[in-house]
C-alpha cells in the first residue's frame, strides 16, 4: 500500500450537488493525475464559491480529463468580509505575492490601479487570478476574490461606490494610525471598506490632493518604518482583519 495522499482541494466552476459529475480541465487533470498521482477512489474536496464545500472522489483518473463524482456537502457556503484591496502594480514576483497573501487574508476583490508613479503599465490579470485560486484552495476559504482589470487612478475615484470607505496608505506621515481607524470601523456599523496602497515611488502630490478632498477617503499611517508596497498591503489588511474583521471569530471547519 502506497503513502497516504495529502488532502486534495480544488476550486471548480460547475454546480455542486450530490451525485453530480465534474469533469476537470486539462490543467487540473494534469495536477491530480500526474503531480498528485491521484487514482480512482481518492477523495477530493471541491468548492465553487456558491454551493459550499463538497466531498468527491475520482471515478475516472484519465491523464487528460479526470472525472470526479460529488458525494456530500462538508460545509455550507459562507461569505468573506466585504474588504477590497486596490494596489499599484509592482514587479511580477511581488504582485503575485500580493494576490496570494491578500486571498489568504480574506479579501473579496483585487483592483490593480495605475497611478502617476506606477512603473508597470501591463498587468496579467489571468495570472493574478490563478494565484488567487491556488491560495484559496490551500487556505480553505470557500470563495475566490474577484480580480478586476487595471483601472486608472482618476477613474477609480470617479466611479467609487457610495457607502464604501477607502483607507489610503499615506507615506507622508499625515494619516491616522491604522489601529485607531480599524477600531472606529469595528465600533460602527462595519461599513464596507477598501485599502489603497500606492506604488514604489508613492502617490504624486496631485493624487494626494485629490484623495484629501474626498469624503469617503481616510488616510492611514502604518507606523514609524517605511514599508515596501507589498508589505504595506499585507500589514494594512492584517490589522483590519484582526480588529474589525473575521479574525475576531474562531476558525470554522
Amino acid at each position: 500500500m502506497g503513502p497516504r495522499l495529502p488532502k486534495l482541494r480544488l476550486f471548480v466552476a460547475g454546480d455542486l450537488a450530490a451525485g453530480a459529475d465534474i469533469v476537470l480541465g486539462r490543467e487540473q487533470s494534469h495536477y491530480l493525475a500526474n503531480v498528485m498521482r491521484a487514482g480512482a477512489g481518492d477523495a477530493v474536496s471541491l468548492f465553487n464559491g456558491r454551493d459550499g464545500e463538497w466531498s468527491s472522489e475520482v471515478v475516472s483518473p484519465g491523464k487528460r480529463a479526470v472525472t470526479l463524482r460529488v458525494a456530500a456537502r462538508l460545509r455550507p457556503q459562507t461569505a468573506e468580509p466585504d474588504l477590497w484591496l486596490a494596489f499599484a502594480p509592482i514587479k511580477r514576483g511581488r504582485i503575485d505575492f500580493i494576490a496570494a497573501k491578500a486571498t489568504e487574508l480574506g479579501v473579496a476583490r483585487l483592483i490593480p490601479v495605475l497611478t502617476a508613479h506606477t512603473r508597470m503599465s501591463r498587468v496579467n490579470t489571468g495570472r493574478l487570478r490563478a494565484n488567487a485560486v491556488e491560495a484559496a484552495e490551500q487556505c480553505e476559504r470557500m470563495t475566490v476574490p474577484e480580480v478586476s482589470e487595471p483601472v486608472a487612478f482618476e477613474a477609480l475615484l470617479a466611479d467609487w461606490p457610495v457607502g464604501r470607505r477607502l483607507l489610503v496608505g499615506d507615506e507622508t506621515g499625515g494619516g491616522r494610525p491604522i489601529a485607531a481607524v480599524a477600531r472606529d470601523i469595528a465600533a460602527g456599523a462595519n461599513q464596507p471598506c477598501a485599502v489603497l496602497v500606492g506604488p514604489e515611488g508613492g502617490f504624486s502630490a496631485a493624487e494626494l490632493d485629490a484623495l484629501g478632498n474626498l469624503p469617503f477617503v481616510i488616510k492611514i499611517g502604518l507606523g514609524p518604518r517605511v514599508m515596501r508596497a507589498d508589505t504595506a498591503a499585507i500589514a494594512a489588511l492584517s490589522v483590519i482583519q484582526a480588529i474589525a474583521g473575521d479574525w475576531r471569530d474562531s476558525r470554522g471547519r
